[in-house]
């Protein structure tokens, strides 16, 4: 018989028997991928965020997951789960996972190092690191930071408008609206890359069609 979530007694068998499955493989397998699987289940399905919590940061600490290091940094940071709040705490585990490969951690690593709000190890130069790595694996949140920092300079960061250009352009290819929006001022004033009209137009079109295919719930591939 086919499943129907709509049923809502088959619903929470079929959920009970996820839970069971997915702390089987945490509990008894010491599967890593398991017991993140779990922690997203108690989170999202079960919205136990304390349990949820607990889980994340066991499986990091122990079993080195960098998502689950990723996940415990951001209730680290924001206090979900009654963690409690600590940028810096939140840093080390964005590092973590960062340095075990998950680049949206390094995204979040720069951030935390970018903010004079959040911590006291405000760093230009290291978010400009962890923003390049992330920038490096596709990261259009990491390049778009990247070109703001160098179109101002912040700090110990000089302005680099070719800097700013090519991190705009990146970030555009990604899909990016702002990026392709500072890319038409780019080349309507010359700065970063030489003036041209043409490509101004063109960058400028192309974020007019990015802004209604987002209305429409359309995804437009860029091309470099």
């Amino acid at each position: 018989m086919d499943l129907d979530l709509k049923d809502e007694k088959q619903a929470k068998e079929y959920l009970d028997r996820l839970g069971v499955e997915y702390r089987f493989q945490c509990y008894h397998e010491n599967i890593p991928d398991g017991c993140h699987r779990l922690a997203d289940f108690l989170e999202g399905m079960r919205k136990e965020f304390e349990k949820a919590g607990k889980v994340y940061k066991t499986n990091c600490d122990e079993n080195k997951h960098s998502q689950s290091c990723f996940k415990y940094g951001v209730y680290s940071l924001t206090g979900k789960g009654g963690v409690e709040t600590d940028a810096e705490k939140a840093l080390g585990y964005f590092t973590n996972a960062c340095n075990l490969g998950y680049s949206p951690a390094c995204h979040n690593a720069g951030l935390v190092h970018a903010s004079k709000k959040l911590n006291t190890k405000y760093d230009m130069s290291k978010a400009v690191e962890y923003f390049e790595n992330a920038c490096s694996k596709n990261s259009v949140s990491s390049c778009y930071q990247l070109s703001g920092i160098y179109i101002q300079g912040r700090d110990e960061i000089e302005k680099d408008l070719k800097k700013a250009y090519d991190y705009s352009l990146k970030a555009c290819n990604l899909g990016h609206v702002y990026s392709c929006s500072n890319l038409s001022q780019m080349y309507k004033k010359g700065e970063g890359v030489e003036k041209d009209e043409k490509l101004a137009e063109k960058y400028k079109n192309l974020t007019k069609e990015l802004i209604d295919a987002a209305k429409q719930g359309r995804r437009i591939v860029v091309n470099e």
